[in-house]
């Protein structure tokens, strides 16, 4: 780190230093998005909890097949229309709006899954038409989230926004699990029931988040095209923008991972769905915690330090050749803890650099970047699995993982040089 920036920093913590009280200070807008994202995750997670079980267990899919449908889960049709809807909400000044659209969306074809049966190009169909509703809402709810957030509490505001999210995503694994417990192969029911608490969602988000003030939007649309221009030269958002997209290339999607995890455990794959369970309480348990660090600390230090987590889970799932429950546990608890370091903090540093007027399609830029990463990412894991076995493709993924820390450290300490930030 410059020696100006740990200036920078010391003035920063001098005037107001963030503290486990200050999570009291923020607004209850954020409040009430939680509780959407809350009741929104429990609907998704019982749907993704039991994807793996569903298509490579159950229907025989294989790695690839997976993998495809993964990409298009994590990836795809987020990159179709996440910037399409941040412009939009930006210049109608609609965040809400175009937010309900995309959880509604998101609700209404939890109703297709009925439909789809076993046929995985039907399901990769009702999973897209699903993630275009997340692709829609992402950037205008995280927008919502910045614009009624203090700059010095950013990142405690995205923290316990992820942490109800995760608390939403410990849940419906939960729910999933008992659901299938109790009626083994009644995957229809579970789907009712994520539709359910998907409407419930869509209920809290109408009713309870209000519009941002006029005072937080730009006046008119001359600054909005001004600043969108400086977009592309911002040396910090850039960067920014690259390290989203250069992680998540690197990053082994979850499903995978508790695929590998319950192989070399030699798990039985009904409990598949509470591997979630543990890494969204993880998750639930240190997002705050580090949201907290990265106000006080610094955001870059805590985002990097995720990621060098996430390179310890690869190790172990490289070094040993089996995993007792210990260790299955272990690597879930670092994998809620690489996420509590990474993903409010990336948003924060995003939300940090970018006006008012453009935030939502500032983030939307991000969010797209990153869901291009995880989409090559899932269908390249599926095909190395498929055509050189599960450690070389772990071991790749290793090694990308590795180079893209060092880029990304080299990369954000030069911007920040030129911008102080994080």
């Amino acid at each position: 780190m410059y020696r100006l920036d740990w200036i920078e920093k010391l003035k920063l913590r001098g005037k107001a230093p963030p503290s486990p009280g200050q999570v009291a200070s923020v607004s209850p807008v954020v409040w009430k998005l939680g509780l959407t994202s809350f009741l929104t995750d429990i609907s998704s997670e019982m749907v993704y909890s039991i994807l793996p079980v569903y298509l490579v267990l159950h229907l025989h899919l294989s790695p690839l097949q997976f993998g495809a449908i993964d990409g298009v889960y994590n990836g795809l049709a987020v990159v179709l229309v996440s910037l399409a809807a941040g412009l939009m909400a930006d210049r109608a000044k609609r965040q809400k709006e175009v937010a309900l659209t995309g959880y509604g969306l998101s609700a209404f074809c939890k109703l297709l899954l009925l439909a789809a049966g076993g046929v995985w190009g039907w399901l990769i169909l009702a999973v897209g038409l699903d993630r275009i509703g997340k692709g829609i809402r992402v950037a205008p709810r995280d927008a919502l989230i910045s614009l009624n957030t203090p700059p010095h509490l950013m990142a405690s505001a995205f923290a316990v926004h992820r942490a109800l999210d995760a608390g939403g995503a410990l849940l419906g694994p939960v729910i999933a699990f008992a659901l299938l417990a109790l009626l083994p192969g009644a995957f229809d029911v579970l789907w009712v029931t994520s539709f359910l608490f998907a409407v419930l969602g869509v209920a809290a988000l109408w009713l309870f988040v209000p519009k941002p003030t006029a005072s937080a939007l730009a006046p008119d649309r001359k600054p909005l095209r001004r600043s969108l221009s400086t977009l592309g030269v911002s040396p910090r958002f850039v960067v920014l923008a690259g390290c989203g997209l250069l992680f998540s290339a690197a990053t082994v999607s979850d499903g995978f991972i508790y695929l590998v995890l319950q192989q070399k455990g030699d798990t039985n794959s009904t409990f598949l769905p509470l591997f979630y369970v543990v890494t969204a309480a993880s998750y639930m348990l240190f997002s705050i915690p580090a949201g907290l660090c990265a106000d006080r600390l610094g955001r870059t230090p805590i985002f990097l330090s995720g990621y060098a987590v996430l390179g310890l889970i690869y190790l172990l799932l490289l070094s040993l050749p089996t995993v007792g429950l210990a260790t299955q546990v272990g690597c879930l608890v670092l994998l809620g803890l690489y996420y509590a370091g990474t993903e409010g903090v990336l948003m924060a540093m995003a939300s940090a650099v970018v006006p008012p007027e453009i935030r939502t399609t500032a983030l939307a830029i991000v969010a797209s970047a990153i869901a291009f990463g995880k989409m090559a990412s899932s269908l390249l894991f599926g095909w190395m699995w498929e055509a050189y076995g599960v450690w070389s493709a772990t071991f790749a993924f290793g090694a990308m993982l590795m180079t893209a820390l060092l880029v990304a450290a080299v990369a954000l300490r030069v911007a920040a040089k030129r911008n102080f930030h994080a």
